[in-house]
């Protein structure tokens, strides 16, 4: 379930969040995965001011007590839970904005740090990895955080990582979500992979929250910035349907390469295209029914 709302301010009580999830998991108890819009927890005003101040002195490191409560209520409800991202407190003191995957048993599962904060008008420190995460019963997913979306390598290297999925949680508030939008699509064609792009909705967010399947077809759609429930049914078997008969039946990206050709290089990272390793990573099994119900909600969003 995605789940496009307005964001919650900064100090609410959890258990504001937490009645908000369970209403939601009520509605579609037999969803596995439950997603929120990028830092839904730390909403600052109307418009979202996004003080730094504000920002840093809601930070925790991921063995604080907000992730030990979001984790306990993942156990509670008996799903995957992706609350958005957080405020996170680094080592040394910096500030992340942190995408965070609490399983059903009641774990972390996963966090990844946006590695493309929204410069000049983010304040935080740009994650250094990329982060995919394997659900139990549902499959991989490759973790992406707003602007993310706006860089291709970021979208390419966690469909290489394997993920089936890429869950785009975003908080964008300016006029370019329609851009966005024609990003999902083309992040999904050109990695033949489902992207889910989650936005916060009214007033603060432009919502469109936006489900794209492996062939840049749109599943699902929220048409506007209304509070909405995206549902959709992702097959995840097409994705390895496609890449076997190609997007559109012609095109097989990832079998462009002849395991003996030499590497192509790529002066801007300095590095190389290697055919002989130019093959996306194997997954984990998928279910027994090759697809999940995903429903998507958009939150109130800032970028």
């Amino acid at each position: 379930m995605a789940v496009q709302a307005p964001p919650r301010l900064i100090g609410e009580p959890f258990a504001a969040f937490a009645d908000e999830a369970r209403r939601t998991v009520e509605l579609h108890p037999e969803k596995k995965l439950l997603v929120f819009p990028e830092l839904h927890l730390f909403g600052d005003g109307d418009p979202d001011l996004q003080r730094e101040e504000a920002l840093r002195a809601a930070a925790e490191p991921l063995d604080g007590p907000r992730v030990e409560a979001l984790a306990g209520l993942a156990e509670e409800l008996g799903v995957w839970l992706v609350p958005g991202s957080v405020c996170e407190r680094g080592e040394r003191g910096e500030l992340f904005n942190t995408q965070i995957v609490l399983s059903p048993a009641g774990e972390l599962a996963g966090s990844y740090r946006k590695i493309f904060p929204w410069r000049p008008h983010e304040p935080y420190e740009p994650g250094d990895r990329f982060v995919v995460v394997d659900l139990d019963g549902i499959g991989r997913v490759g973790l992406n955080i707003c602007y993310d979306a706006w860089f291709p390598e970021t979208s390419r290297q966690l469909a290489w990582m394997g993920a089936e999925v890429i869950l785009n949680v975003v908080k964008t508030t300016t006029t370019d979500r329609a851009q966005e939008l024609v990003l999902a699509r083309a992040n999904a064609i050109v990695n033949q992979v489902f992207v889910v792009s989650v936005n916060c909705g009214g007033p603060t967010g432009q919502g469109r929250s936006i489900v794209v399947g492996p062939e840049g077809e749109v599943i699902a759609e929220a048409p506007d910035a209304s509070p909405t429930l995206l549902a959709a049914e992702l097959e995840l078997d097409a994705v390895g349907q496609v890449r076997t008969q190609g997007t559109a039946g012609v095109n097989r990206m990832w079998s462009q390469f002849r395991p003996d050709e030499p590497p192509i290089p790529l002066p801007v990272y300095q590095g190389r295209i290697d055919p002989a390793s130019w093959q996306p990573q194997t997954p984990s099994p998928a279910p027994a029914t090759g697809h999940t119900d995903v429903a998507f909600a958009t939150v109130r969003s800032t970028r």
